[in-house]
């Protein structure tokens, strides 16, 4: 595979309808805009309307902006029901939007707020909207996850709440351990359904609003070490931009920046952590998000359980 892809790599996307979550700024405003730019329709869907609306308006083409608040579960499925009026498929869903090291809060709906809005939210969305991709050749779910799933990650079924217990690293370890483990279990149930995918990809370091939120003791090391770790969220959305793109892409597979730890360059296929291709604990997260979300998504479970490697599965 080429080893600088980059938005020149793009295919032609006239005629693809693209919704991305949090497009507003940093990584989801570069992947709206890139998709936009090579002929997608792309709806912004973001919980800021007014900031969408500035958002849409600084780029070219057919851009339109959705409410979407991904910590209450009602926005979420009136965003569903908003965007099924408005369209009768939808080629990519970017499952984009997140909160990274927040004190301990929760959503609307009483999950913990970086649990509920990087997984729940995004599971239930795409539940709801799923059925509008089955049908569209080559329609692909991307799910942004992050280097964070491999630091103090867990998938905490007795306190998946943080209610016992809460640290804001371990949070987000196991809100962007879910994302992928959400991946590789729809991508399994996707298998018999047509040609839909779902992928997974994460931005390495990229200097975003993403970090506002980052423990006092690290605040001042990762702002000194800036320029040397991170990159700016034009090339960090290119992990998610070729995911989303690349006809070369498989179901099941993770993109990152190809540099030194994942940390910057240029998209290529990587491995996530050993943990997130438990097959067992995928399918135990499964069952508990349908539960917490009341989402059941329009996709039989599989009778039996393939073996995974963690390069590709295909569909």
């Amino acid at each position: 595979m080429n080893e600088e892809w980059t938005t020149a790599n793009i295919p032609d996307q006239r005629g693809r309808v693209a919704v991305v979550t949090g497009a507003n700024t940093g990584l989801g405003y570069e992947t709206a805009k890139a998709l936009a730019g090579h002929g997608a329709s792309v709806v912004l869907a973001v919980r800021n309307v007014e900031k969408g609306e500035r958002a849409a308006a600084r780029m070219t083409g057919d851009v339109t902006v959705q409410a979407l608040d991904l910590t209450s579960l009602d926005s979420v499925r009136t965003a569903a029901a908003s965007l099924r009026s408005r369209f009768d498929r939808i080629d990519l869903l970017i499952n984009n939007a997140g909160v990274m090291y927040t004190p301990k809060r929760t959503t609307r709906d009483g999950f913990e707020l970086q649990f509920g809005t990087n997984h729940l939210g995004h599971f239930a969305l795409t539940g709801l909207m799923l059925d509008l991709m089955l049908p569209v050749p080559g329609s692909r779910v991307v799910t942004v996850s992050s280097t964070g799933h491999r630091i103090r990650a867990a998938i905490h079924f007795d306190d998946l709440q943080g209610e016992r217990s809460y640290g804001r690293v371990a949070a987000y370890g196991q809100s962007k351990l879910a994302n992928l483990m959400f991946t590789y279990e729809l991508q399994r149930r996707l298998a018999t359904h047509g040609s839909t995918v779902a992928v997974a990809a994460h931005p390495g370091m990229s200097s975003t609003e993403l970090a506002r939120n980052t423990p006092a003791a690290l605040r001042l090391p990762l702002t000194l070490l800036a320029p040397l770790i991170t990159q700016r969220p034009a090339m960090g959305a290119l992990p998610t931009l070729r995911a989303a793109t690349d006809p070369a892409v498989l179901g099941g597979q993770y993109y990152g920046p190809g540099g030194r730890n994942e940390v910057k360059g240029h998209p290529q296929l990587v491995l996530s952590s050993p943990q997130s291709y438990e097959a067992a604990v995928q399918q135990r997260l499964w069952a508990v998000s349908e539960d917490l979300t009341g989402v059941r998504f329009p996709l039989a479970e599989p009778q039996q359980t393939p073996s995974f490697s963690g390069s590709a599965t295909t569909n």
